[in-house]
């Protein structure tokens, strides 16, 4: 689409200038809202009925904006209502995690259009452009797709991410941190970089629980805590793309050692490693359970997914283990709820899936460990999005950027 992927605004008249970041800011228009009258378009772009009428005739000409119907009218001629054509782009959004990623290709309204492909990977991977290289050519025969039509990719990754300047500074190699212009290289499509607790949590604002919410804390708990923050209505990102670093709040002094090199992290304490290591070690004190004889000649093949299935089977020592694991991340939402007074809370991820063998613990702590008063402005509940939130949330980051990006 020659409207995004081969455009040089240094090279234009002021004048064509003025009139292409106006269809931009119509198309940015049209994905947020889906739907709009030449009226509204003009009242929102502070422009001309005339000349709205004449920016949307060379959009329909491109094929990027249709007619989308006739909409109601309180007095006088029914408008006509323009939205995006669902084919008037694509994107590549691919999320990764600690051990594997998963990607995708949508279209211009946020839709899959392709399957959702997960392949083995880390943000350390020195063959990470290569793989999703490989990757984008399976998912475009998929779709009949060309990769001309792909005018971005988006990425999320665990760590700490600064988006401007499309670095995660949690990559070993500081030579590889510099994510977007080993992208911009190998590809030659305009690619932008976000953590992924931060993306999770703009899936879940734009798509899910968080809907409408101003407030509102979202955490994906796995191997790590992931956190994002929606203040005021916007994801926050701080300063410099650092804030949500829950995992390494450190709670004890002498605790387990964590990924970062530091001992006592929230996430050393709380997420599925311990869970899983807790677990192992109670078998090896020859504790009574379901797990011992389930993984008595092979413990090392003991999973979170396991514990959490024995003990909703009525397993005792698999429903103290998630106890304990809960009370510990309770901990750590309280300090969330009484420093930002949070009016929701999403949870996501892998221990969630033993509901109300966390969800009971978690309650119960929260109410020793928080002010009354703050505590019952504040509702919790499970995402039902699971997985999907962090793809979804790159979609939207994607075209936020693209719409939004002055160096086009």
């Amino acid at each position: 689409m020659v409207l995004l992927n081969a455009v040089d605004i240094s090279k234009m008249p002021i004048s064509e200038l003025k009139r292409y970041r106006l269809k931009m800011h119509i198309l940015r228009i049209l994905y947020t809202k889906k739907s709009r009258s030449a009226s509204a378009l003009g009242k929102k772009a502070n422009v001309s009925l005339p000349t709205i009428r004449s920016v949307l005739e060379e959009l329909i000409a491109d094929k990027i904006v249709k007619i989308e119907g006739i909409g109601d009218s309180k007095g006088g001629r029914k408008p006509t209502i323009y939205s995006l054509t669902s084919d008037a782009f694509y994107i590549l959004a691919v999320e990764l995690g600690h051990y594997s990623a998963r990607a995708v290709i949508y279209n211009s309204q946020n839709v899959e259009v392709s399957s959702i492909m997960e392949f083995e990977t880390n943000i350390d991977d020195p063959s990470l452009e290569s793989k999703v290289d490989e990757i984008l050519d399976l998912l475009l025969k998929q779709t009949d797709l060309s990769r001309e039509q792909i005018v971005a990719i988006g990425l999320s990754m665990p760590g700490l991410i600064d988006a401007e300047e499309g670095i995660n500074k949690t990559i070993k190699n500081e030579a590889a941190r510099d994510v977007v212009s080993r992208f911009n290289s190998r590809f030659n499509i305009r690619t932008y970089i976000e953590n992924d607790a931060r993306m999770q949590a703009l899936g879940e604002f734009i798509f899910g629980k968080a809907k409408n919410s101003r407030n509102t804390i979202v955490i994906n708990w796995d191997w790590g805590l992931g956190l994002g923050m929606i203040l005021n209505g916007e994801i926050f990102s701080g300063t410099n793309g650092s804030a949500g670093e829950l995992s390494h709040i450190r709670v004890e002094e002498d605790g387990d050692l964590c990924e970062c090199g530091k001992k006592g992290c929230l996430e050393s304490m709380a997420g599925t490693r311990k869970l899983i290591s807790m677990a192992k070690e109670e078998l090896n004190k020859g504790a009574v359970s379901q797990l011992a004889s389930r993984f008595a000649k092979n413990p090392a093949a003991l999973k979170a997914v396991d514990i959490i299935d024995c003990a909703k089977k009525g397993d005792e020592l698999s429903i103290s283990l998630l106890a304990k694991i809960s009370t510990r991340m309770a901990w750590g939402l309280s300090v969330m709820i009484q420093l930002f007074n949070p009016e929701l809370i999403v949870l996501s991820g892998p221990i969630i899936k033993a509901s109300q063998y966390v969800l009971i613990p978690i309650q119960q702590a929260l109410h020793k460990y928080c002010l009354e008063s703050i505590l019952d402005s504040v509702r919790i509940e499970v995402s039902e999005m699971g997985e999907n939130s962090g793809l979804k949330g790159v979609g939207v980051m994607v075209y936020q950027k693209i719409f939004s990006d002055k160096s086009l």
